[in-house]
């Protein structure tokens, strides 16, 4: 693997690896200016000013400016500043007074690169203890709460790093975020990056790790703009309005607003938890606000920020493109047939944005997903009432893959490979105007590599049925944990050797394209033949979710089917270093190698290419190349070498050749 030059570099302690540093680092680090009230004094409306920090210290200063035009929000209403910076809101209880940070404008950040541009009125503090500490009591509000910006012109050319589930559950996995996607991003010599966007499930439930995890992820540089996921809020909340109070704390506002160039950028929290009655539909939304059991979360965006919205964007020329971040997808391919895990009224959304350019980027599913303008799925209508999208919609893969379940890579992390069989990484969008560029990049590998190449054997979906049915089975409460899989990756024929026979059974070439959607065009050339196009198994046409050993991926299937780690012990005498953790401590093992869940396995994709193999191919070794053409003209291509005999040859050691051994 090639990596770019770069000119300023930092040695990572422990790693030995020297990794280039961004070149905007946290050069302004401040905080906002508030002044607080006096004895006895009540401010009924929320002031004070927007202002250019000439002395970069976060305190207004008498010869610094007013900055007009800026959006300024409570979370519900939305203004903008008057010629001299001045702004005034109502004020209610359990609001976040904020800035819209202007384009060519900076808000300052803290030492750990997260923006600086609110403020939390909450005066009574969290209702209840929280685990993670919620609010605590803010007090009167002050009588000015002044917002710092610094002038940086960008332009209409700029970057943002995008991620969905980082999800680490404990410091272990803080380091496997660390050890992958933080060290890919470090080895490239991205220019212009701008922003750095974690889609949500930023922690996986225990926000103590938060503050190392923010420390961590600051080494980019880049200012960190986070998303509220459903396993970021207080488990303890008995309301939605508190749901956030901890991350409100440790983090900022869990919805907000920000311009870059001309993208105006929307973050919203669709997670409401608990949900409540007036959500309940049948499904999986059923036991919205049932006292049976722990109460569930669903995927919907408030009232009073569906409010907030609409005054904000009011604001907006109509001119950006909008780019909202949000946790849960508006809609998804995997999930196209549940409720809770889609956003009830995305349609109001939708609304809203009416002609404008708009792009989708969420997390949640731990999937990668280019869903284009105009697809549609089996599901959408009767669960959130959408047929066919209006814009792009990215659910943007997760560095945790698939929650880190799977052996260890070249690099000491899980493989993790995803339920629509996508590695572990994160995407860069290059925005250009209202116009944008989408590039996935897999953890720890060379960036040109966009795809994988494997063969659907009529052998691999014998053994790919056998195997999942039985851990299926194996699931249920009275299966015996001990019990041995019937068959393992050993008992696998080569899925790159195969006789005519089975060409005649059917043998498909694949081409998992992780960011392939509609719009891309896969073709493969067999030696020196003519290019073929390759078809995509879901045309995003109407069609319900096909998954099975038919649409599976083998490449990652194989990667998932055997995890070796169920087998890991040690005389250490640590219970809890035998197998393997994930989640809340969800214990796996030790026992014979086995596949992941059967919920886990990339049984269906929205990006597998393939292509039916021709039975006219002559006895011996072959190479194919395989290219994929995007929406915007790029071109990236991949090989695999396969075999054509005419019997299989023995897998193993021919021990009958050598009977004095």
């Amino acid at each position: 693997m090639t990596y770019c030059h770069v000119p300023a570099l930092a040695l990572l302690l422990g790693s030995g690896l020297a990794f280039a540093v961004p070149a905007v680092g946290h050069s302004y680090v401040a905080d906002i200016h508030t002044v607080p009230a006096t004895a006895g004094q009540t401010a009924d409306m929320a002031r004070g000013a927007v202002f250019h920090d000439l002395s970069r210290d976060g305190v207004r200063q008498e010869d610094e400016p007013g900055i007009g035009g800026v959006i300024v929000s409570n979370g519900r209403d939305a203004v903008k500043t008057g010629p001299d910076g001045a702004y005034e809101l109502p004020v209610f209880d359990n609001m976040t007074v904020m800035v819209v940070k202007p384009a060519d404008y900076d808000t300052p950040v803290n030492a750990d690169g997260v923006p600086q541009f609110s403020y939390v009125h909450k005066p009574a503090g969290t209702p209840q203890k929280f685990r993670y500490g919620g609010i605590a009591p803010t007090g009167p509000l002050p009588v000015e709460i002044n917002f710092p910006l610094l002038r940086r012109p960008v332009g209409e050319e700029f970057s943002c790093v995008a991620m969905g589930d980082t999800q680490p559950y404990s410091n272990t996995e803080v380091g496997y975020v660390r050890d992958s996607v933080l060290d890919s991003i470090l080895r490239q010599d991205y220019q212009g990056v701008e922003c750095q966007l974690l889609l949500g499930d930023v922690m996986g439930d225990d926000l103590g790790l938060l503050p190392r995890f923010m420390d961590i992820m600051s080494v980019t540089g880049f200012p960190q703009y986070y998303i509220h996921g459903n396993h970021d809020y207080d488990f303890d909340a008995l309301s939605d309005a508190d749901s956030a109070d901890s991350w409100r704390t440790l983090y900022g506002p869990n919805y907000y607003a920000f311009e870059i160039g001309k993208v105006f950028f929307v973050a919203l929290d669709n997670v409401v938890f608990p949900c409540t009655a007036a959500e309940a539909k049948p499904g999986d939304r059923e036991r919205c606000g049932s006292t049976e059991g722990n109460p569930i979360y669903n995927g919907r965006v408030t009232d009073e920020q569906m409010e907030w919205l609409r005054n904000v964007m009011a604001l907006v020329p109509e001119d950006r493109l909008i780019v909202f971040m949000h946790h849960i997808p508006f809609v998804s391919h995997i999930d196209s047939n549940t409720g809770r895990h889609q956003t009830d009224n995305v349609n109001d959304i939708y609304a809203l944005v009416g002609g404008r350019p708009a792009l989708s980027l969420s997390g949640h599913t731990h999937t990668l997903e280019f869903l284009a303008a105009g697809e549609s799925f089996k599901g959408w209508k009767e669960q959130v009432n959408v047929t066919r999208i209006p814009f792009d919609h990215l659910v943007a893969g997760a560095p945790s893959g698939n929650w880190f379940f799977g052996d260890m890579s070249f690099d000491g992390t899980p493989m993790a490979f995803s339920r629509g069989g996508t590695p572990p990484g994160y995407v860069v969008i290059d925005f250009d105007g209202t116009g944008y560029q989408i590039t996935f990049h897999a953890a720890n590998q060379d960036p040109d590599r966009q795809m994988a190449l494997s063969f659907n054997t009529p052998a691999f979906r014998e053994w790919f049925t056998a195997i999942y049915t039985w851990q299926e089975a194996q699931e249920e409460e009275t299966a015996d944990p001990a019990a041995l899989p019937p068959k393992t990756l050993n008992d696998l024929a080569d899925v790159k050797l195969f006789t005519p026979e089975e060409i005649g059974q059917d043998v498909w070439l694949t081409a998992n394209v992780w960011l392939g959607e509609r719009n891309t065009e896969v073709y493969a050339q067999i030696n020196d033949g003519p290019r073929m196009p390759m078809e995509r198994t879901q045309a995003g046409n109407g069609e319900d979710v096909l998954k099975g050993a038919e649409y599976a991926d083998p490449f990652a299937v194989q990667r998932q089917m055997t995890v070796g780690r169920y087998a890991w012990q040690s005389a250490s005498g640590d219970p809890r270093t035998q197998g393997f953790e994930i989640w809340q401590g969800e214990h796996f093992g030790p026992v014979a190698p086995r596949a992941a869940e059967a919920w886990m396995i990339a049984d269906s994709s929205s990006h597998l290419w393939r292509m039916r193999m021709p039975e006219d191919l002559p006895e011996g070794a072959h190479v194919i190349t395989v290219t994929k053409v995007d929406r915007w003209g790029r071109e990236w291509q991949d090989e695999i070498v396969f075999e054509v005999r005419g019997e299989k040859p023995p897998p193993f050691w021919r021990s009958e050749l050598w009977p004095s051994q």
